[in-house]
């Protein structure tokens, strides 16, 4: 017995190490722990860089509709030739093709799709949807790291005031073994009653101890999602209070649910993106139609006979059609794999509509029941605090066994513990709740 108190002793001291010293304390409410999340959450960091690239992707395809100009610059050194001269009546000879061998190049031109079969309408539109979706991920990864935080933060919560609950239950446990010990002393208790107080002591204090490393892996777990110091000391200002919600109606629940969840707004979002992408590609089966102009400076500029080593500027208009009759079923194929591709989403859609209605009605149902546990623990440890004074006034005056106050001691630490159990579940199934919503 004396070997299992020092290995207790042990352990307290290395959760004492581990908890340490020079901490600097950080007084925080939920909110403030979740607006730190926000900030620090290496993930959202990530979806709003996704989110960025979809509205640069957006931009690109809304370009499509714009003349895109191109200018360049051109040197080229050619060998030496013979030239060709004739011999014009009346006139002299004359060089038909004289040799130039350095060349420049100088060209703006100018291109602008007139009509693409509404290719470029359903890029845009795919672009759109699909940064709208990316918005609406950054919207979904938040609510997920909101219950993340909210599950950490009443975690730590829990496993404080447990650890609480515990240590007055060690030092009830400590007033009864001395009382018994002083029994034993006197004759008037037997060895073996000492032995189970002290039992139900140290069970209590082990307890304490799991409850104490429990709080330190929150605490721990509750640092790294608030990016703060491990010197640092978050102390939850939040009471562990379960303030009574009416039973939601979940008809209603589920309709707000399918309205504000970001993942189903997501995931509408890129159907309509999935068939933008069956336009864009039936269009390569439309005719496609532009507009291109262009000017050339040029020494010698090729366009202009006989060739002369000066700087001459031409100008070019063109509008051109094509449509490709026949590609060998390219664009079918690609038009089939697109609609499959949509009907996929669709399908995924209208699978997670049925999903979240489950989830909504999980919540609701949990939170109800939560509701009514605390309501019974709370009456249980009203009952348990009045049986431990009777019982203890009882003991002092020697109508009862030491085993019976022991059992009233330890019925009030497990109520102690259910209650705070029950009052954490509630909290817990509130935020879950609200995750399912889609909103608070």
């Amino acid at each position: 017995m004396r070997m299992a108190t020092h290995i207790l002793a042990f352990v307290a001291a290395a959760v004492s190490t581990i908890a340490g010293a020079d901490e600097t304390a950080v007084p925080l409410s939920l909110g403030d722990a979740i607006e730190r999340a926000r900030q620090a959450s290496g993930r959202l960091a990530q979806l709003r860089s996704l989110e960025t690239a979809a509205q640069a992707g957006e931009r690109a395809a809304r370009a499509g509709r714009l003349p895109q100009v191109d200018v360049g610059v051109s040197y080229t050194r050619s060998s030496d030739v013979p030239e060709l001269t004739i011999l014009v009546p009346g006139a002299g000879p004359r060089t038909v093709f004289p040799n130039i061998p350095d060349s420049y190049r100088a060209r703006a031109g100018l291109s602008l799709p007139l009509y693409t079969g509404g290719r470029v309408g359903a890029a845009i539109a795919a672009a759109e949807s699909q940064r709208t979706a990316a918005g609406n991920d950054l919207l979904s990864g938040e609510a997920d790291l909101v219950l993340e935080v909210s599950a950490a933060y009443w975690s730590l919560v829990t496993s404080r005031e447990s650890a609480r609950v515990l240590t007055e239950a060690v030092a009830s446990f400590e007033a009864h073994l001395g009382d018994a010990r002083n029994r034993q002393d006197q004759g008037m208790a037997a060895r073996n009653e000492v032995l189970a107080v002290q039992v139900e002591r140290d069970r209590a204090e082990l307890s304490r101890l799991q409850s104490a490393s429990a709080a330190e892996v929150a605490h721990a777990n509750l640092l790294r999602l608030l990016d703060l110091p491990r010197t640092a000391r978050i102390d939850p200002v939040e009471p562990l209070a379960a303030p009574f919600t009416p039973a939601p109606e979940l008809d209603a629940l589920a309709t707000a649910a399918l309205e504000r969840r970001a993942e189903l707004a997501s995931l509408r979002a890129r159907a309509r993106a999935s068939e933008a992408a069956v336009k864009v590609a039936r269009s390569a089966s439309l005719p496609q139609a532009g507009l291109s102009a262009g000017y050339d400076y040029a020494r010698p500029n090729t366009r202009v006979l006989p060739l002369v080593a000066e700087w001459k500027g031409t100008w070019s208009v063109a509008f051109s059609v094509g449509w490709t009759v026949f590609d060998g079923g390219r664009t079918s194929a690609a038009a089939a794999e697109a609609e499959a591709r949509a009907e996929a989403v669709r399908k995924q859609l209208q699978d997670l509509e049925g999903k979240v209605r489950l989830e909504v009605t999980t919540r609701a149902l949990e939170l109800a029941t939560a509701q009514a546990a605390v309501v019974v623990a709370e009456r249980n440890l009203e009952a348990a605090r009045e049986n431990l004074r009777v019982s203890h006034d009882r003991y002092q005056e020697g109508v009862i066994a030491s085993s019976e106050l022991l059992d009233a001691e330890t019925v009030l630490l497990r109520a102690g513990l259910d209650r705070t159990a029950a009052v954490t579940q509630v909290q817990l199934a509130r935020a879950s709740l609200d995750r399912a919503t889609g909103g608070p």
